[in-house]
């Protein structure tokens, strides 16, 4: 059987960790992971007594997620003086999107710098030219891969609803 509270604390962990791999705040994952686990909305007074942190932190960190499309602010009739706080229902798929976005900017800086390099005709920056190229051309796969992952994404997620 099963510890409820022990399965939190290990799903609150990893996601803490895994944040902090991506060299994110670990509080972020903290976070998330709590509100994936939560059958409710949760105050931000929930929040941090049940991650055991002060509320200035954890606040800072829900405006933060909110920003990215990962939790989101929800009222509640039992008490309307207090923000509450979900998940998004698009929390994974927002991420994607949000790590997307990174590449195709990634993308962008590449394009850039191959231009400037290739406009300053020098021979010192042959290499680094190449590595532009090279750069470009990845990003780019990336680019092409991350939008087919949407599309199929899009097609479970539809079948997943019905």
């Amino acid at each position: 059987m099963i510890n409820e509270e022990r399965l939190r604390k290990e799903l609150i962990q990893r996601f803490g960790d895994a944040y902090k791999s991506f060299g994110l705040n670990k509080l972020m994952g903290h976070v998330v992971a709590l509100l994936l686990y939560a059958p409710e909305p949760l105050s931000l007074t929930e929040i941090a007594a049940l991650l055991g942190r002060s509320k200035g932190p954890v606040s800072q960190i829900l405006r933060r997620l909110r920003d990215h499309k990962l939790v989101r602010k929800v009222w509640s009739p039992e008490d309307n003086r207090k923000d509450y706080y979900e998940v998004e229902p698009e929390i994974f798929e927002n991420a994607f999107r949000n790590n997307f976005d990174l590449i195709k900017n990634n993308t962008r800086i590449a394009t850039q710098l191959k231009a400037k390099v290739a406009a300053a005709k020098d021979k010192k920056m042959e290499t680094l030219h190449l590595r532009m190229k090279e750069m470009e051309a990845f990003y780019q796969l990336m680019e092409k891969h991350h939008r087919n992952f949407l599309a199929e994404w899009i097609a479970e997620k539809n079948n997943l609803v019905k």
